[in-house]
């Protein structure tokens, strides 16, 4: 048992105020909470790869982290945090560093450099068990250079390489499913969660996935207010109707084994989020009615399919 005021009360702020990212941002929610999850006597070092969240908290000489930070290239977060935590146990070995004090290990990256040019390092700290949580902050696009497409971006948005228009209406492909993609390396602790209500969803993940032993990985939703076209007070609204509409489910994979950890009561149509985006708002224009229509079957197909993981994962494990 916890409680939320007194842990956001007592506890340090590891990412602090006076950082630049934009007003609405999703990230810096997502960064301060994850790491309030980390014991106060614990150190961390945090791995960050190239993007939004990186040039706007490590501008030098300033930095918004109060623990041992790394800014290193886009494609190699993963890597460079491998090599710290290899380093940190060989030191351990050697009786370098006190055996009561515990170091742990986060890396941040966004959808671009994670889903895409930071994949195959991440894959490979994954399958190597490092002892390690990464987490995504994903806002579906290349948002730092200038709002292009990536493959965590949603089928149908509209972004500067994939512009929404009388050729083609926004991005053809559907969104990669990453945490998915992670499950299936066989990771101790997986789970896809969003700041959404009191955050208890997003804190309660961060703290097993940074003290469950071995490779873990976290999917969280940052909303980005320039790339989505939302006014930057709706942030968490935003965050409550991607829930809401089982666009962004909230579910945990421990050891292989599916939990979904929030169910809407009312499912809502996912044209309810589709509708507070600029970068969706071609779809609501007349004759293009199918474009919700099959985005909502995809959004219905991936929420079934969890479904059924859950069942039958709970039936093997009953």
């Amino acid at each position: 048992m916890y409680n939320v005021k007194e842990i956001m009360a007592g506890r340090p702020s590891r990412f602090t105020a006076g950082h630049r990212m934009c007003a609405g941002c999703g990230a810096p929610a997502v960064a301060r909470m994850v790491l309030r999850a980390v014991k106060p006597e614990d150190h961390v070092v945090v791995s960050n790869a190239t993007g939004c969240m990186e040039v706007s908290t490590f501008i030098y000489p300033y930095s918004s982290w109060t623990t041992s930070y790394i800014h290193t290239a886009f494609e190699s977060a993963s890597a460079t945090e491998s090599g710290v935590e290899a380093a940190y146990k060989s030191l351990k070995k050697q009786g370098k560093l006190p055996e009561d004090e515990h170091t742990k290990f986060v890396i941040f990256g966004g959808d671009g450099g994670t889903y895409d040019i930071g994949i195959q390092s991440l894959s490979g700290a994954m399958e190597r068990g490092h002892d390690i949580t990464y987490v995504c902050y994903d806002n579906g696009a290349y948002m730092n250079t200038g709002i292009q497409r990536s493959s965590a971006t949603p089928k149908f948005a509209d972004t500067t390489t994939s512009p929404a228009g009388k050729v083609i209406p926004g991005k053809m492909q559907s969104r990669k499913d990453l945490t998915e993609i992670m499950v299936a390396h066989h990771l101790p602790y997986v789970a896809q969660t969003a700041a959404y209500m009191n955050f208890k969803d997003l804190y309660e993940k961060s703290e097993k996935a940074i003290y469950t032993e071995g490779p873990t990985f976290i999917n969280c939703l940052a909303p980005c207010p320039r790339g989505w076209g939302y006014p930057t007070e709706d942030l968490m609204e935003i965050n409550k109707l991607a829930v809401e509409t089982c666009y962004w489910p909230l579910y945990e994979v421990v050891d292989g084994v599916y939990h979904i950890t929030y169910k809407p009561g009312n499912k809502l149509p996912v044209s309810e989020f589709l509708k507070t985006q600029k970068r969706f708002r071609h779809m609501f224009k007349e004759g293009n009615e199918w474009m919700i229509e099959e985005f909502q079957k995809e959004v219905d197909k991936r929420w079934n399919e969890l479904l059924a993981k859950e069942e039958m994962t709970n039936k093997v494990e009953g």
